[in-house]
């Protein structure tokens, strides 16, 4: 059990700076070595819940969802507002239903199996 699946997240450090021309700083945020089985439980009622509701606005899923990447994924190594503020928007809310996926079936992103494909 040494060997631990992880995930990463890629996150902009420097975005304020992006908006003035700067080219973009990238921060690979990785899960904790360990993620209980507890999470992968909650993340499929999340998916169920977001994907299912058909009351709940958009928002409202999305904020969920990011929310729980944040605080139970990442175990608060980065805020909702870190992955509003940080994460580029183009492809974000995959990124982040990609974090659920992992969590709930350890499918590992294709980024993070070639960057430690590299590390290797």
């Amino acid at each position: 059990m040494a060997n631990l699946k992880r995930n990463m997240l890629e996150l902009v450090k420097n975005p304020e700076g992006v908006l003035k021309g700067d080219e973009p700083e990238v921060e690979k945020v990785w899960t904790p070595a360990f993620i209980p089985l507890r999470v992968a439980r909650d993340a499929i009622e999340v998916w169920h819940e977001v994907e299912a509701n058909t009351e709940m606005t958009e928002a409202d899923k999305f904020d969920k969802i990011a929310d729980f990447v944040a605080n139970e994924v990442f175990a608060g190594k980065i805020t909702p507002d870190d992955i509003y503020n940080r994460l580029h928007a183009p492809g974000g809310q995959d990124v982040l239903k990609q974090q659920l996926i992992f969590v709930a079936q350890g499918q590992q992103s294709n980024e993070t199996k070639n960057f430690l494909a590299k590390k290797n």
